[in-house]
């Protein structure tokens, strides 16, 4: 008698297969037979008609602090996930000594639009280091599993103090300092270090995260700490406006560590070759021999402008700020009045014409009404811009007609990035491009703008099935993609394989009935805090440890089985016997 038994379902192992009709059994937490399973189950699922998968592994996410309070560390645990990284972009909340918990929170807010009051409620400060923080996240309640990195910029902030945050150059002692505490964190199981290097992150008062300016000598000697350990993976977002320069210095981090790095690639409408030279660098490391990898997401930078999001294209006009504050129904109510909406056209506002944010106001272009269920690849020919081209209309015109939809509950969708020539083929390409992983989806961040956690999910409908303005992409491979692969990026090899000895971490999907449905906001956070959510429909069982932890999109009332991951996993015998014969 097994635990579980998941029977007839189409099972896509997670070594990009094609998948095969089979039975998967599972006992102990592990996976313990795929193929037809002749004894029964405790607990049998019947996958008839549905795909079986490993569990989805997202290797960037920021749930730093909702790590702390949600075991369920919605909404990626609506799309499949069983195994989240957070820690990314240099940013979190460890080590950090007592009398910078509000900076760190400050830091927090501005990069990854996190609202503060909800940080600052929820977060209970019972740590100083890091591996005290580890401590306590594996302390708290989880329903998957969850690994660490050690964030740059809170280690430069408790090394430093303020001079970190004045983005003064780290002397030789502090930067020793800085790999001693990476060593000790990675030591205590730390999956790794991240840093940030653009322009476009920043506090919740504008400066500039405190890494943006760290330069070689403090990047190398971390990079060679963690080497000395041979621990952890590095993972950095950077603009490369400067490309040759700043490239080099990266890829001395993976020479003197030899540890794997990845890297933030997106399409930026401001430079739009970076993103290729990035490539081309990559490439150039990974064939002399060094673990570099670039890390894209399966769809644009999807910031959403509303009445109830942070932004919304009439954000900075005078007249808007008037009904800012008011309730969602007083705002719709004005806005369709004749009189504001005369008042509020015939207003003139005056952008940074350098901003990114002048960009997400003014560029009609890129905007389109999102619809329900979305289309992350619209056609130029529905954006704003066209159909006030076409109507003979002003273009504020067109929006205002569509913040009002839904009583005022509808997004407007704004590709920022990966989007520059109207479709995904540029994105295609990064993501078929032998040295990138997958990522990105930025879990538990940016809570006012933008809904990446779907990720998966959007992998899965858009580019396996239902994609039509280009080519669509292997079932098998992508579901690889986001296992095996993923898993493997940060030395999980005990994951993200449907294979006797693997962890049973598993999916059960109705691939036919999959739907993504559109963002909406709840005011869910502490301190009654808000943020994007984003649901599917489809996903029938997610297995966490050889339990069903969600059905059908909702938590299930099993212990929960989610367990903080400490350090690389080795690959169980069994599997290592299944994977060779793949």
């Amino acid at each position: 008698m097994h635990d579980i038994v998941i029977r007839n379902g189409l099972v896509f192992d997670g070594t990009g297969t094609p998948g095969r009709r089979a039975d998967v059994a599972i006992d102990g937490g592990k996976i313990s037979a795929v193929g037809k399973v002749t004894d029964r189950g405790r607990e049998e699922i019947d996958a008839e008609g549905q795909i079986v998968t490993p569990g989805f592994v997202d290797v960037h996410t920021h749930y730093d602090g909702q790590v702390t309070w949600d075991p369920y560390l919605q909404p990626s645990t609506f799309h499949g996930v069983t195994t989240v990284v957070m820690g990314n972009c240099g940013v979190g909340f460890a080590p950090c000594a007592p009398e910078r918990h509000q900076w760190l929170i400050g830091l927090m807010e501005g990069v990854e639009d996190i609202p503060g009051t909800a940080l600052a409620e929820g977060i209970k400060w019972n740590w100083e280091s890091f591996p005290e923080f580890m401590d306590a996240v594996e302390a708290s309640p989880l329903a998957i599993d969850v690994g660490l990195q050690v964030p740059h910029g809170a280690l430069r902030g408790y090394v430093m103090g303020d001079r970190a945050a004045d983005l003064e150059p780290a002397t030789l002692e502090e930067a020793k300092r800085m790999g001693l505490l990476v060593k000790e964190a990675l030591e205590a199981g730390a999956l790794g270090f991240s840093t940030s290097r653009t322009e476009k992150h920043r506090d919740k008062d504008g400066n500039h995260t405190p890494t943006f300016k760290a330069e070689q000598q403090e990047l190398h000697t971390i990079a060679k700490a963690m080497g000395e350990t041979d621990k952890g993976v590095i993972q950095l977002i950077a603009d490369f406006w400067d490309f040759e320069p700043e490239f080099d210095m990266i890829r001395g981090m993976a020479e003197v560590s030899g540890r794997p790095l990845s890297m933030t690639i997106e399409q930026d409408d401001r430079h739009p070759d970076i993103w290729l030279k990035v490539l081309d660098g990559i490439t150039k490391a990974a064939e002399s021999g060094l673990p570099m990898k670039g890390q894209v997401p399966p769809r644009p930078t999807c910031v959403l402008q509303g009445l109830t999001t942070t932004l919304c294209p009439f954000t900075f006009y005078t007249t808007y700020r008037e009904i800012f504050h008011l309730p969602l129904e007083q705002k719709v109510e004005a806005l369709k009045d004749p009189e504001f909406r005369a008042r509020l056209l015939a207003e003139e506002v005056t952008y940074d014409p350098d901003s990114i944010v002048t960009f997400l106001m003014t560029g009609f272009h890129k905007m389109f009404e999102m619809g329900n269920p979305p289309n992350y690849e619209p056609d130029p020919k529905d954006s704003v811009a066209a159909i006030a081209e076409r109507e003979g209309r002003d273009p504020r015109e067109v929006i205002l007609d569509l913040l009002v939809k839904d009583g005022g509950k509808g997004f407007i969708f704004f590709p920022l990035m990966n989007y520059q020539h109207g479709d995904l083929e540029d994105l295609r390409h990064m993501m078929t491009h032998p040295h990138t992983t997958f990522g990105l989806s930025d879990g538990g961040a940016h809570c006012g703008v933008l809904c990446d956690a779907s990720f998966p999910s959007t992998l899965l409908v858009h580019w396996a099935r239902d994609r039509s303005r280009g080519t669509k992409l292997p079932l098998e491979w992508l579901i690889r993609k986001q296992t095996k692969d993923s898993a493997e990026l940060l030395g999980l090899n005990d994951r993200g394989v449907l294979a006797p000895g693997m962890r049973a971490d598993v999916n059960v999907i109705d691939f036919d009935r999959l739907t993504l449905h559109a963002p909406e906001i709840v005011y869910d956070l502490p301190a009654g805090g808000k943020r994007l959510i984003q649901k599917a429909d489809g996903y029938t069982a997610t297995l966490v440890n050889g339990v069903v932890a969600i059905r059908n999109g909702e938590p299930t009332d099993a212990p929960l089985q989610g367990r903080l991951v400490r350090g690389a996993r080795p690959r169980p015998k069994g599997a290592d016997t299944h994977l060779a014969a793949e």
